[in-house]
């Protein structure tokens, strides 16, 4: 699918990876409408690249569909959704306190992942009655997970589940929105250089940094809209996780 005049919509828009897709995204000639927690982030981006922002929690079922219907209104019918809305919490489940709380679990995974499906089973019922594109095309999902899906360290047990969650839905949900030529993949960034660990002392980043095999330092937020815009425009692409990591493989601490 080409990219040039379709509507994007951008889940967690308002910084890190989904600022950059949302960025690449306009420069590649979409209309992209950004949701995000922080509404006036969001509008921010929005203004810098002629898009659309809106506050929105994801994994609200009423607000998320609302939504929507304004970003509808005002960039059109979405044939693209990239979802990178997500938190990451670390916490053990034993620690020196007790049990970690059932509710901070509950919480990443009702951001991450019910937020993820929540976002892709309303935007793929919007897709499915829009008029198929070459080749029978009619939208592409991409979502987030991470590769502490596959290698979840210590205190990671929540956000492991979460993001595991998703890579384990991309394949079921591509095959069954086949159907309506709707595309489902997902991506699994590494150690990128996000405003989560853009709070860690410099020290602290460079050693991160170097603990990837190639290329030794974080992840580019650019890097991962380019993986997204590469998806989008090859057909092929379906059903499947990318790691998008510097053959970096987590260590259990």
């Amino acid at each position: 699918m080409r990219i040039a005049g379709q509507a994007a919509i951008v889940t967690g828009g308002a910084s890190g990876l989904g600022a950059a897709t949302a960025r690449l995204l306009a420069r590649e000639g979409a209309r992209v409408g950004l949701l995000d927690l922080d509404g006036a982030k969001a509008e921010l981006v929005a203004r810098e690249i002629g898009g659309a922002g809106l506050a929105c929690d994801v994994a609200d079922a009423d607000a998320t569909a609302g939504a929507l219907v304004e970003m509808r209104a005002r960039i059109g019918p979405a044939r693209l959704l990239v979802n990178c809305a997500g938190i990451g919490r670390a916490k053990r489940i034993v620690g020196k306190g007790g049990p970690m709380p059932l509710a901070e679990f509950a919480d990443v995974v009702r951001v991450n992942l019910i937020g993820s499906f929540n976002m892709l089973r309303l935007a793929a019922a919007e897709m499915s009655a829009l008029e198929p594109l070459d080749e029978g095309e009619r939208g592409v999902i991409v979502s987030t997970a991470s590769i502490a899906a596959f290698e979840g360290q210590v205190g990671q047990a929540a956000y492991a589940a979460s993001k595991g969650g998703i890579a384990a839905m991309t394949l079921p949900a591509a095959r069954e929105l086949a159907q309506f030529g709707i595309r489902v993949m997902a991506i699994a960034p590494g150690l990128f250089r996000t405003p989560m660990l853009e709070q860690l002392p410099p020290e602290i980043q460079a050693s991160l940094g170097a603990s990837i095999p190639f290329p030794k330092r974080l992840g580019e937020p650019d890097e991962f809209a380019r993986l997204v815009a590469a998806i989008v425009a090859n057909p092929s692409l379906n059903g499947e996780v990318i790691r998008l990591d510097g053959a970096l493989r987590l260590p259990p601490r």
